[in-house]
């Protein structure tokens, strides 16, 4: 079985999407079920957690819409506003949908590095175990410090650490990096997705021995227990195809054990989504 764990929908608005550049210009368009319907079945998927793109709970909202229509869909990250007063009231909606498995912030396009720390931020995460909601850590490697102390303060909260907190690949920076990953996987309350990696790399000359390093990092610090195979369809491809993406973890799990690989693929995800 194998779940992508990390992926995304939308119907393309360049003010909506306003991040998506010149330089990602293959991105401007729509993205929609049935296109990833069809990659899946050539590539062996068989279904998938969609992870919100916008900020906003229209975009939760849209994502829930598609997952009623498309069984493949297994989950759904969305968003909510965690510095609401009246999130409680959301999360209880919200809890009414089977699908709803957790939130995203993107914390990545916050300029403030401890963002994750401001108080009314925490009062937010705080109140996702109650609900049983998972959260997605969405940091660029300067905000790693304010994600540890947050892990720290709630050890109750399941996280999952997306794009293996997009390191500086294409520089070949590591060292400071895999300090954080040291420190946050030390947190058995943590996981991490084997995702988005490419679109840290050179999009057009990358090559298997570029993730390697990182691959074996995160690997050694979490264990195959811990670690969600995640595509990031579209986004990854501005690195590649979806097969390209996804051979770059084949290539690198070939020597592990049947057990471990089934659980990195798919049977973690189902566990920590409870898809």
């Amino acid at each position: 079985m194998v779940i992508d764990s990390h992926q995304h929908f939308w119907k393309y608005d360049p003010v909506r999407h306003g991040w998506i550049n010149d330089e990602m210009s293959i991105l401007k368009k729509d993205f929609l079920p049935a296109d990833l319907a069809k990659i899946y079945e050539t590539a062996g998927v068989d279904g998938c957690v969609a992870v919100q793109a916008d900020q906003s709970e229209s975009e939760t909202d849209f994502l829930l819409q598609l997952a009623e229509q498309y069984e493949f869909i297994k989950g759904v990250v969305g968003w909510v506003d965690l510095r609401s007063p009246e999130l409680a009231a959301r999360l209880s909606h919200y809890h009414e949908f089977p699908k709803l498995k957790g939130f995203r912030h993107v914390v990545q396009s916050e300029p403030d590095p401890n963002f994750m720390l401001r108080e009314d931020f925490q009062n937010g995460i705080a109140q996702l175990h109650a609900y049983n909601f998972t959260y997605d850590i969405l940091i660029f490697p300067n905000q790693f410090a304010a994600a540890i102390e947050t892990v720290r303060n709630f050890p109750n909260q399941k996280f999952v650490v997306d794009h293996i907190a997009k390191p500086y690949i294409k520089e070949g920076k590591i060292k400071e990096w895999t300090k954080h990953m040291e420190k946050i996987a030390s947190f058995p309350n943590v996981m991490c997705k084997l995702s988005g990696m490419v679109t840290e790399a050179d999009w057009s000359n990358w090559k298997q021995a570029d993730f390697v390093p990182y691959l074996e990092v995160v690997h050694r610090c979490f264990t195959a227990k811990r670690l969600l195979f995640g595509s990031d369809w579209p986004v990854c491809l501005l690195g590649g195809s979806y097969p390209e993406i996804k051979a770059i973890l084949a290539n690198y799990l070939t020597d592990e054990s049947v057990e471990d690989q089934a659980a990195i693929w798919g049977k973690n995800a189902v566990h920590f989504y409870q898809l």
